[in-house]
Parts: structure tokens; sequence; C-alpha cells
């Protein structure tokens, strides 16, 4: 949030020109080359996008990598001229500066005017920026800066603000100055339960320290190190390490005190550097200089390094691992084992700082968990999925959400009386300006009445008509008036009076209740005597003013059966933070579950008609392309509300939400289901035979009926023809009969075809 007050303070104190900051290059990568080529040759999208998919998506990914890895991709370079040419041109192109923009977290600080060292530009935001890249500028020995700008930072200050509020100064939380070695904390992030948590929040990251059970600060700076591309390998090792300390082999004694603290696994670039030092003689700055340059693959310096490192070097003073004992060839492995580390190595400080900052996040969540969601909510306020997603582990530890009220709302996510109230400032159309308005009005003149009392202190500070309807819609003055409906019938007659009013008093008229005083005036407000919304429109307002449903969701009482059918959320279709790509792969087949929100028809080049749905879970939202035949064969039921499981093809571009292609719908209420009736024995199967089918006939559908004879351990399956349509009067007309604990209703699923009570 504050970063541009640190680079403005950096600037004021050395100096505007003396303080410049670093321009990127955005470079046609490989995927986003072959797009760009495509649209320049106007060759036809669908070929393009089917070459640019051939390419994976993995960091450090070309073209010519891309050939030798996919046969098909290479198969249609060799056959396809057209394609052939397009990748050619894409190659020459590979990499080249495609636009500039501002580096977010990098400064330049020189000891006189940066335009004697660097050329400088002005971006189009009127920024001043170098010309050079951020390594250009390295290497010409300037200082660079990078300040990192966090959200979590924000999460920490705003959730210890909310703890503090109503404490006395001798009680205050100092996040600072919490013990680092709490079991509590630890059995938390063991948990798995680290939502909101930074960097332990991920799906894989959680699995890794449920196995883990980290039991201090340095297990989790090793957990950050090694849950990254690379360094992953590792992991089974550092666990079985950790956990079997007694198998641990060191290579040479002198590497027992750098590798015992990670269990015999290289993790950081600092441990690279003792190993150099102990080992081998170096300096602390030829230590650094030997993990720059193997960061940095500088083969001809490893080269001399590994002689220097095996053996020694005099002239320079570096004694070698030879001259201390250690075996040519043990040296040259431990030296082979640093280079590979060197490709993803981390540094320690780094990793640390991060760990700190985790716990940190871990030790809010432990004790103070009201807060800390609160403060996490507010911080994506501006995301109604992450809102959402937060909201459902917020009933998950059973922690309630309140809706947003007029006058107990603030402008953020807040707590009272052991719960969460909605922030206002996420009510659509209703800036932060109107919100502190209100809240300011409220702190110096009490609670709001009623609406009408809130209209007549907040007129002429943009409270309009339509941030009252807002505001009804979110139920914000529902603790005044519990009948929404009541409210949207009348409010625009409310605020016209309460404007003529205003107008009255300004040109002098003045009735005989204007001449009371406050205190014998009765505020009388009428509304029309209606029933209130349904529960459904109700939620239905929720969702239009607020992106999601606060109150209860339409899904809710299907959580269980989303659960055992499908692969993926939503969510995991929406280009995540961090990774700047969805979890979600692209080419994989994936069930999602969910309602249909809106519904899109068009019509093909060939005149048939195809579909685009919005499909939506309690965390977000799926495009699901629909194309004619299969539009034909499920239109009947893509209709607003609908509960459906969509299974389909995911489909990934750059710098978008992944999309579904759908292969197959199944409705909710159309899952394939199994009827169990259980019997004593067979016999008493035999003797009933005949009632039980008179019952079943009654019930035609396409469920099958299984029998189960508890004696023998028996199981029948009815034949085809007495299937029937496995619903609840069914199941509770046959256990008025047979005992309820001798009928159940089994759901199968979708993917694996296996039996859920």
């Amino acid at each position: 949030e504050r970063r541009q007050e640190v680079i403005n303070y950096v600037t004021e104190k050395y100096g505007k020109d003396k303080v410049v900051q670093i321009i990127t290059f955005g470079t046609m990568a490989a995927r986003a080359v072959i797009r760009d080529v495509g649209r320049a040759l106007d060759l036809p999208y669908a070929q393009v996008d089917m070459v640019a998919k051939m390419i994976p998506m993995e960091l450090g990914i070309t073209i010519d990598k891309a050939l030798s890895y996919n046969k098909e991709l290479k198969e249609l370079y060799d056959t396809n001229p057209e394609i052939k040419y397009l990748i050619d041109m894409s190659r020459r192109l590979e990499g080249l500066p495609r636009h500039t923009s501002v580096h977010a977290a990098g400064v330049v600080i020189g000891s006189d005017s940066m335009d004697k060292f660097v050329p400088l530009s002005r971006s189009s935001d009127d920024i001043i920026t170098t010309q050079f890249t951020k390594d250009t500028i390295e290497e010409l020995g300037l200082l660079k800066m990078d300040f990192l700008g966090l959200r979590n930072l924000s999460v920490i200050q705003n959730a210890v603000a909310l703890v503090n509020k109503y404490r006395d100064e001798n009680d205050k939380l100092d996040i600072n100055n919490i013990d680092f070695n709490d079991p509590k904390v630890y059995e938390l992030i063991s948990s798995g339960k680290t939502e909101g948590v930074f960097q332990l929040e991920s799906s894989g990251m959680k699995s890794f320290m449920k196995e883990l059970k980290p039991q201090s600060l340095e297990d989790i700076i090793a957990g950050i190190a090694l849950y990254r591309p690379g360094p992953m390998d590792f992991i089974p090792k550092y666990i079985e390490g950790k956990n079997n300390r007694a198998q641990i082999t060191y290579e040479c004694p002198q590497l027992e005190p750098i590798l015992a603290p990670t269990y015999g696994c290289i993790v950081y670039q600092e441990q690279v550097m003792q190993i150099v030092r102990d080992l081998a003689g170096y300096s602390y700055g030829r230590s650094d200089l030997v993990r720059r340059a193997m960061a940095k693959k500088k083969e001809s310096v490893m080269v001399k390094e590994r002689s220097n490192f095996v053996y020694g070097n005099p002239e320079e003073g570096i004694p070698g691992c030879v001259s201390k004992g250690i075996p040519e060839e043990v040296a040259n492995h431990i030296f082979d084992e640093m280079m590979d580390f060197a490709n993803y190595a981390f540094n320690k400080s780094h990793a640390a700082a991060y760990a700190v900052v985790s716990y940190q996040t871990a030790f809010l969540k432990a004790y103070y968990p009201l807060e800390f969601m609160a403060a996490l909510m507010t911080s994506v306020i501006d995301n109604p999925g992450k809102v959402a997603e937060y909201i459902y582990n917020c009933r998950q530890m059973d922690i309630k959400i309140l809706p947003p009220d007029i006058n107990e709302g603030e402008a953020d996510f807040t707590v009272k009386d052991g719960a969460i109230r909605y922030a206002l400032s996420a009510i659509k159309g209703v800036g932060r300006p109107v919100i502190e308005a209100i809240v300011a009005e409220r702190q110096e003149r009490g609670p709001f009445k009623n609406i009408k009392d809130f209209a007549e202190r907040l007129s002429g500070k943009e409270v309009n008509k339509r941030t009252i309807e807002s505001f009804i819609k979110a139920g914000v003055f529902s603790s005044l008036h519990p009948n929404r409906r009541q409210l949207m019938l009348s409010y625009i007659q409310i605020l016209d009076q309460v404007a003529e009013e205003k107008k009255k008093s300004m040109t002098g008229q003045m009735s005989l209740f204007d001449l009371m005083s406050d205190g014998d005036r009765v505020d009388r407000l009428e509304l029309p005597q209606v029933d209130e919304y349904s529960d459904e429109q109700l939620l239905a307002f929720e969702k239009e003013v607020l992106g999601i449903y606060i109150s209860g969701h339409p899904l809710d009482s299907y959580l269980d059966c989303i659960k055992r059918n499908v692969t993926c959320y939503c969510r995991d279709f929406q280009i995540d933070e961090e990774t700047k790509k969805p979890k979600v792969e692209d080419g994989s087949i994936e069930i999602i579950g969910g309602m249909i929100t809106s519904k899109t028809v068009k019509s093909t080049k060939n005149n048939n008609m195809m579909a685009f749905i919005t499909v939506e879970d309690i965390f977000g939202v799926v495009e699901v392309i629909i194309f004619p035949n299969d539009y034909e064969k499920y239109k009947a039921i893509l209709s607003q509300d609908q509960k459906i499981f969509v299974k389909g093809k995911v489909t990934v571009e750059e710098e978008k939400d992944a999309k579904l292609i759908c292969q197959e719908i199944i409705p909710f209420d159309s899952l394939p289901k199994e009827l169990w009736i259980k019997y004593a024995d067979i016999a008493s199967f035999k003797k009933d035979e005949q009632n039980l089918y008179l019952i079943l006939n009654d019930y035609d559908g396409n469920d099958s009926v299984i029998i189960y004879c508890e004696k023998e351990k028996c199981i029948k399956r009815l034949p085809k023809n007495m299937n029937v349509k496995a619903c609840k009067e069914l199941a509770n007309r046959l256990s008025l009969i047979y005992g309820e604990e001798n009928v159940r209703i089994k759901e199968i699923s979708i993917e694996k075809n296996r039996k859920i009570d």
C-alpha cells in the first residue's frame, strides 16, 4: 500500500536528479510471439491458437525447446509450409523487446545526477526511468534497490490494529515481539488450515507442511526455499532426514556443521558459500563471487574455480580441499552437487524474511482468527471471488459473518461481539469517501434512527438514489427496517419528501411541526404494508450489489454433492495473483459443479447454434464453451439458475482466466443413484418381495434397486425393469415399513462410478 511513499522518501532524501526507477522490457516470449506473428501474417486465429498451445507453459520455454519436446508440433513444422513459415519468423523475433514498462520495485540511487551515468526516458505515467534494465544497471556498478511490496504486510498491520482497537495501552499486541517457538502456531501450520497464511496457502504447500510438520522457524525457512521448481526434488530427502536423523550421512566431517540444520541437504546459497570457505579456505568475498558465478552458469569461471576448490591456488591464497585432507574425488563430487544446486539456489536471508511474515500471519490466525480474517478480506475487497473464498473459510472456522449495517459497519471489515461485520465499501457503486462521510456523521451525531433520518443527515454528501438503492439491496438498513421490499417501494418518495422539506426550509416556509423542538418532534415513517421478498430474491440482490452471497448461497444445500463429484473448483480457473496463471492445466479434463448464471447463444459460420454459459460455485465463476453438437444435445437444460455438473477440456490463454470446453453436462437432480434396502435374511426378502414390488412400481425411473440380506451378506441387484426414481418421498415411504436404518439412497460418483452415502 505504501511503497510509493518509500520511493518518494528516497527521492527527497537523495535528490530528484539522483533517484530514478528502472525500466523493464516485455519480451516476445514463445507463445506470445507465435500469436503476434500469426496476427501480422493474417493467419486464421484457430490455426495460430493451436500452434501456440502446443508450446508448454513453463518458465524459460523457447520455441526450439518446444519443438524438441512436442513431437506433434515438430511434425506440423516439418509437413505444413505455412506453419513452418510462422514458426521460422517467430524464432527470429523471439526474445526481442515488445514494449516497455516501469519496474514496480526497482530504484537506482546515484552519487550524482543519474543522466551522467545512464540514458533516461519518461514513461507514459510521467515517471523518469532508466533506459537500461536492472542487469545492465548492476553491471555498471550502480546501486540498485528493490522495494518489495507485500499485501500480507498490510494484512498484519490491519489485523494488529483491530486486535488493539479496544485494548489498554499496556495490553497492546506487538507483532514484532511474539514467541517464535509457539507450539499452537506450528500445530496450525502442520494442520494445513493455512488459508491466508503468507507463502503457505497453496494446496501443494499445505500438503508439504502436513508432511513436514515444522517445529521451528528453521523448518519454515527451509520449506519456503525448497518449495520451488528444482529444489522440490530434495523435499523427500529433507523430510526423511528430519524424521530419521540417524540415517543422514556426510561426504566429509567438515560438511556436518554446515548441512546439519537442513538434514544433509544443500538448501541455501549461504551454505554454498560456507562450504567453499570451510572446506577449501576461500575468503568471504571470494565465496560470494563463486556463488554468483555458479548462479549465472559462467562456464570458464567455474572450470577455474573447480581447480581452486579441489587443489587450491597458492597465488590467490586458496588452500583447497586436498590440502585439508579431503580426497580429490570427494571434493569433485561436492563441487558437482553445488553446481547442480546453483541452478535454482535461494538465499536464506530472503527465505528467512518470508518465513517471519509466514509465522506472523499464522500466529494471528491461531490466536486472533476474527481480526486476521477481517483484515485478510479487507486486503482483497476488490476481488469478490477471493472474499467469497475467505467467507467460506470463516464458516468452516465457525466465524459468523454479519451483513453490512448502517449503524455498525465501517469502510473495512471489522470485528464486533465475536463476529465479522461486512465492509460497507465493498458495496458496488459506493465509493470510500461516501462511506467515510457516513461513519463521520454517525460518530459525530449518533446512530441513524431510520432511512428518512439517514437521508436528512447525509443529503448533499454524495448520497443519492442509486446509493440508497444499493444499500437497501445489500441489507444495510435491515437493523432499522427488516423488510427490504417496504424500503424499495418507498425510498424514492422519502428522498423526494426530504428534498422538498429542505427546499421549504431554505425559502422560510415553516410548518407547525417545524416549530417544535427536536425533543418534542415525533418522527413517524409510514411504510407500505407488504411481505418481504423471497429468500431467492434477497440472495440475488446481495449478489448484484456485493458480488457475492452473504446470508447464504443457493448452492449451500448441495455442497456435499459438489465436493463428491468435482475434480476442481471454479476458483482454480482464475489467474493466481502470485503465479500469474490458473491452477488448472491446459488440455486437462476436469469436472466442475455449480449453477448457470448467464447464457449467450451465438450462430457459427455454418449457421449452427452454440452457447457460452457462466457456471458459478461458491468460490467463483467459469466460462463454459458449448459447441453446436453438444448445444443441441443439452439446450433443454441450459436455463438460468439450473444446477449442473460440466465435464470438459480446459483451455488456457496467456494472462486470462481459463475456460472449459464442454464434453458432458449432468443436472444435479439427474445424478445416477442406487436405492439400497436391507433385510435380515434372504427368507425375509422372499416373503416380502411382492409387497416391495408394488411400492416400487409407483416410482418409475432410471435408478437401480439393490437388496442386501444381512445374515448371508448377500447383495442382489433387481433387474432394470424394476429401476425407480430414488427420491426422498420413496425413501420415507419405505422407511415407515422397513425402518429408517434399513433404507439408503446412494449417489454414484460421475468420475469413478463409486457409491457414496
